[in-house]
């Protein structure tokens, strides 16, 4: 495979304010954004494949559009007029990969990832994660939920031109937040199932026209996807949307739940979950009580494990990690001690060797496995809250 990585970001002119980085791994990595249906029943995800190098490729805006900064300054800062400072500090940055890079054809197929997006999120903001994964030969489905926790989204309706936003919204006053949250937590999962029917779709030869008319046609995924190679990935709110969508669908074959936010889910549900889960916790997000219903499921399910990074915080797996610390420490209020792009790797390794494990992939991932077991210096095994490596 060919291991030239494409270069690293830059801001252009507004001070290189993000530097996200190049896949590891030895594919190069094409991005296109899918857009399927006319209604809020239909769905909307970015998709991170292996692709053939290009000349003078583009590479796509991380913050696709600006309603989608307003959208963030809304749900982080609840200042929806500081989206315009948003526009000028992060909205020229771009990811460093291939827009609509030609599809990079594979006799073996690739396995295909399903990731969920966290409160407040939206597609694009795991780039970094989803690229790292590409680069290694995963299809990655990047989702954007229309459940109303996206900082903001939309779809094109049948009339030409014309599109309906879905805001983000807040616990209506009066009613209780699990009851909100469990209702969206079961709308996502029903998406993510969706979204592996869609390819199923795709991979039998129908076909699947998108909205958007993106260059890269979704024919060439027909004959380069295993669909018995299916893993479901997710943050936050959607790691806790992966744990639940291994119930509502066996065909996935395990999860990685990042920082999971286990509150919305139902304790009934614990049992039932029939697959292995890779928990790959932050130090300073979980309770003991989300951490004993972590351990409730590995209880049940020798595989699955529980790792926590030290030196991290709740949105050390997002791109934000690779902001500025002023830029950062200004919308969330603190900063993992951990090197964001060393947090990565350890995220990225431990997830490919679980993946090797739980999907039977032929690559050599298993060097990663003390990973996976909670061995080395910035990672442990079931740490409940609070340890530090400083």
């Amino acid at each position: 495979a060919d291991s030239v990585s494409l270069p690293r970001l830059g801001c252009g002119s507004m001070g290189g304010t993000l530097a996200l980085p190049s896949g590891m791994g030895p594919h190069h990595v094409g991005c296109t954004d899918v857009m399927v249906g006319h209604t809020r029943q239909g769905l909307f995800f970015r998709l991170f494949y292996p692709c053939l190098p290009r000349a003078g490729a583009t590479e796509p805006l991380w913050i696709p559009r600006s309603e989608y900064c307003a959208g963030l300054a809304d749900f982080s800062l609840r200042r929806r007029w500081c989206s315009a400072l948003l526009s000028i500090t992060i909205g020229f940055c771009r990811v460093p990969v291939s827009w609509n890079g030609p599809f990079k054809p594979c006799s073996s197929r690739y396995p295909l990832i399903i990731f969920s997006h966290g409160l407040g999120a939206f597609r694009t903001l795991y780039s970094s994660v989803c690229t790292e994964l590409a680069s290694w030969g995963f299809v990655v489905v990047a989702l954007e939920h229309r459940d109303h926790s996206a900082a903001t989204t939309y779809f094109s309706t049948a009339e030409a031109g014309r599109e309906e936003w879905i805001h983000f919204q807040r616990v209506p006053q009066g009613q209780k937040e699990f009851y909100f949250r469990n209702k969206q937590v079961h709308q996502r999962a029903e998406e993510c199932v969706r979204v592996l029917r869609l390819f199923k779709n795709i991979t039998s030869g129908k076909s699947v026209p998108n909205v958007l008319h993106q260059d890269l046609d979704l024919s060439v995924l027909k004959d380069n996807i295993d669909l018995t190679k299916v893993g479901i990935m997710g943050h936050s709110f959607g790691g806790v949307t992966a744990v639940l969508a291994l119930v509502k669908e066996r065909s996935f074959r395990c999860a990685v739940a990042l920082d999971a936010w286990m509150f919305p889910l139902e304790n009934v549900l614990y049992p039932e979950v029939p697959k292995p889960v890779l928990f790959i916790n932050t130090e300073k997000f979980q309770t003991p009580e989300s951490v004993a219903k972590m351990k409730s499921l590995s209880s049940r399910n020798s595989q699955t494990k529980i790792i926590t990074i030290l030196g991290t915080v709740h949105e050390s797996h997002t791109d934000f990690a690779f902001l500025p610390g002023k830029l950062i420490s200004l919308i969330f209020g603190a900063r993992g001690t951990l090197d964001p792009h060393k947090g990565l790797a350890i995220t990225s390794r431990a997830a490919l060797a679980f993946l090797q494990r739980h999907l039977n992939l032929e690559e050599e991932f298993d060097q990663w496995d003390d990973l996976l077991e909670g061995v080395g210096d910035s990672v442990v095994p079931e740490v409940p809250f609070c340890r530090s490596n400083l």
